[in-house]
């Protein structure tokens, strides 16, 4: 299947759907009026510069920031304000961040079953062959009795990316999961990544990456000043960008 096909087909219902939605750190408005609707299948990469809200847009998907007006929903259920329905609602929701947020003191194999055995009640033989042939999917299956500090950054959030994967999610969120990484291990995150999103996975990503952005985004989401300023394919939004904001943005960073 071709990128553009891609694109055009496969796309289902509206998954995880943003409506007018508001939040202020003081006095600062950092997410202003956010409409955002992600399909089933789409794979949404946000960004622009720092400081737009693009990272907080993606914590408050799953209530890691709380939110003073709006409204969003996944699979058509409110996100719960705390308790189990809450636990239940994160479980569903994986989340990748910049920093890999494994559990030291336990091995590979161990972080990623975790969650399955613990939250989905999964029994720990079916948990270990799960995990490992995601950390195969992922690359690092020969590091699973290994300790999170003895592998690389890189293979270290390719592990994070198989244990969110090991709760089955509904959707991925990732924020900025390479910003972290040494420039060599950044591509062995992206490619995980890419098959990811070329497997069906629905993803909301918030990247400074605009190769990742070009080759696997549906769609692109540029923000500014805690507003979407524009939304388009990325082939549209790279090649035509219509804000005078995304085209100031796309000239700084294309240009070096």
């Amino acid at each position: 299947m071709t990128d553009t096909t891609r694109r055009t087909e496969g796309l289902g219902q509206p998954l995880v759907v943003l409506k007018d939605v508001n939040k202020h750190f003081g006095d600062l408005h950092v997410l202003k009026d956010i409409n955002l609707t992600v399909r089933e299948g789409e794979v949404v990469v946000v960004i622009g510069p720092s400081g737009s809200g693009k990272s907080t847009l993606c914590r408050t998907i799953n209530r890691l920031e709380t939110f003073e007006s709006g409204s969003i929903t996944i699979k058509g259920v409110e996100l719960p304000k705390e308790g189990k329905a809450l636990a239940k609602l994160r479980a569903d929701v994986g989340m990748v961040f910049q920093s890999f947020n494994l559990f030291h003191h336990k091995t590979i194999l161990e972080n990623v079953t975790m969650g399955p055995v613990k939250v989905r009640k999964m029994k720990p033989a079916e948990a270990k062959e799960h995990a490992m042939k995601l950390l195969t999917r992922v690359g690092v299956e020969h590091q699973a009795n290994k300790y999170p500090a003895q592998l690389s950054g890189g293979q270290q959030q390719r592990v994070a990316i198989a244990r969110s994967l090991a709760m089955n999610p509904t959707v991925m969120l990732f924020d900025e999961p390479t910003s972290a990484l040494d420039p060599e291990m950044i591509n062995e995150v992206l490619d995980v990544m890419t098959s990811l999103a070329h497997s069906g996975m629905t993803m909301i990503v918030v990247t400074h990456e605009m190769g990742f952005a070009r080759k696997a985004a549906d769609r692109v989401v540029f923000m500014s000043d805690g507003a979407i300023v524009e939304e388009n394919t990325p082939e549209e939004f790279f090649t035509n960008p219509q804000s005078a904001r995304a085209k100031d943005f796309l000239g700084k960073i294309l240009t070096h």
